[in-house]
Order: structure tokens, then sequence, then C-alpha cells
């Protein structure tokens, strides 16, 4: 019940996360692997509303990051 489609995020000239797209459904389980500096605390922030995508989508349960925070 988690929609992403080519999430992405910069911070000035450093591209944290670039274009990140997956889907997760009901009863599945998603980790997020990588290394330091990868973007995954990033992806996380956007996924739950503390910070703004650049560009992208994403839904949780239906609900918008966007437009339905």
């Amino acid at each position: 019940m988690i929609e992403v489609k080519e999430l992405r995020r910069r911070f000035g000239p450093v591209v944290a996360v670039d274009g990140i797209s997956f889907s997760v459904e009901k009863g599945q389980v998603l980790g997020l692997l990588g290394p330091n500096g990868a973007g995954k605390t990033t992806a996380m922030r956007m996924l739950t509303c503390f910070i703004r995508p650049d560009s992208g989508t994403a839904s949780v349960c239906g609900h918008s990051i966007l437009t339905d925070p």
C-alpha cells in the first residue's frame, strides 16, 4: 500500500535521491539497504512528509504525500 514513482531530492548540488520507484502491497515487508549517503533516510523523510520531494509522487495507504500529508 505504498506507491513511489520517480521520487527525486537534491540538496544544492548533491543528489540525495535520484528517481526511485517501487510499490509495496499489504502484507509485504520492505527493507531499504545501501551504503551511507545512499538516500535511505531522505527517502523515508519524504514518505513520512518531513520533507517534500523535488519531483515525483508517492502515496501511503492511498494518501498522497504531496496533497494529503
